[in-house]
């Protein structure tokens, strides 16, 4: 496919993402329909399309409207390659309409209603993470710290042409630089010596007080990627559950690839107490908004407002499955303070006796995605 062809192809896919298909439902189709395109034009659409949704609002006033056309031509005109727009065999018409220079809020790629919620959490840094969140984000490794170390991560990765460096958000983290499509196909990762995971997600996991013997259970586990960093940190019985079961359907082949034991739990309140119970609640995400553009601009004030409301359910509990003294991990991976500091502060003003021990704010100015994470210790 030729660039333009590329363009073209990209217009469609973000049409029937704005009629409501998921970004990857689309893009798969349009994959599956498309034979003639290569991996390459497939990566190469996919990438057009995540640019677009992430700069929805600025591409739209750039394009002249927040269509698909519209889009890829913000898309186009913002890299300086208008010229894809010919008209000519496989390429998009050419515009007739010549845009506008987006402005204020438009301009950062932010939602109107958010906006000041997003200011008042991030303060002096709301334009710089708002323009950090415009761009891909890295893809980060964790290494395995119960089979291998760092350095030695590094030079297994690279002697299959992929080249990582320490990250310093935590002391477990790689940034890869090159090769990152080649990671899930590598030995490393199919022996379990590396995992994909956010590094500021990994530098909440390094906050808990983890040691060997303890009691754990992942109260909110999804897919398990909190599970087994925490797992690769000290000697656990870990145990796992999530509202959602089929959320953990892969966990027991990647604990197995890992190298380590994980028990499901489908009512955790019968295996309590425990010494510590991480509860990486559901929330708005808005911190991981490079990987997950389209959620940004699904998100509404009710769906926040419920989101708090099961934040806060499933803090209280957890407080009642955690034994004296023991503790409580908090996440989120997001940046609104009315899911993270706030919603900590709510907790302690029901739960008379718990304290704070540890509690950090990471936004995309580090590097990784936007987290919050508190360690909260019980009476």
């Amino acid at each position: 496919m030729t660039p333009a062809a590329r363009a073209a192809a990209a217009i469609g896919v973000l049409d029937r993402i704005l009629d409501g298909q998921v970004a990857e439902v689309a893009l798969t189709n349009w994959g599956r329909a498309s034979r003639y395109a290569g991996s390459g034009d497939r990566a190469a659409v996919r990438d057009i399309v995540y640019d677009a949704l992430r700069c929805r609002r600025s591409f739209a006033a750039l394009g002249g409207g927040e269509t698909g056309y519209g889009l890829v031509l913000g898309w186009a005109r913002s890299s300086g390659q208008e010229a894809l727009f010919s008209g000519e065999g496989h390429a998009p018409a050419v515009p007739q309409d010549a845009g506008r220079e987006p402005l204020g809020l438009e301009a950062l790629d932010c939602p109107e209603w958010l906006g000041p919620a997003l200011s008042h959490s991030l303060g002096a840094d709301f334009a710089a993470v708002l323009q950090a969140m415009r761009q891909r984000a890295p893809v980060f490794l964790r290494v395995n710290l119960a089979k291998t170390r760092r350095e030695a991560a590094i030079a297994a990765l690279a002697a299959e042409g992929i080249v990582a460096r320490p990250h310093p958000l935590a002391d477990s983290a790689l940034e890869v630089t090159e090769g990152a499509r080649k990671v899930q196909a590598s030995e490393a990762y199919g022996d379990g010596l590396v995992e994909l995971q956010d590094a500021a997600s990994q530098a909440v996991v390094a906050m808990l007080p983890l040691r060997d013997g303890m009691r754990v259970l992942d109260l909110c586990a999804g897919g398990g990627g909190k599970t087994l960093a925490m797992a690769a940190r000290a000697k656990l019985s870990l145990f796992a559950h999530d509202a959602e079961a089929r959320r953990m359907a892969d966990l027991p082949a990647r604990a197995k690839r890992a190298g380590v034991s994980v028990t499901a739990l489908a009512r955790p309140e019968t295996a309590a107490p425990f010494d510590l119970v991480l509860t990486d609640v559901p929330c708005s995400g808005s911190g991981s908004w490079r990987r997950d553009p389209q959620g940004k601009w699904a998100l509404d004030g009710d769906r926040l407002a419920a989101l708090t409301v099961v934040q806060a359910a499933i803090l209280d509990r957890a407080a009642g499955m955690v034994g004296r003294g023991g503790v409580i991990g908090y996440a989120t991976c997001s940046l609104l303070d009315a899911e993270n500091g706030a919603q900590v502060a709510a907790f302690l003003g029901r739960h008379q006796g718990w304290r704070i021990e540890a509690e950090r704010s990471f936004t995309p100015l580090e590097g990784g995605d936007g987290f919050f994470g508190a360690v909260l210790r019980a009476p």
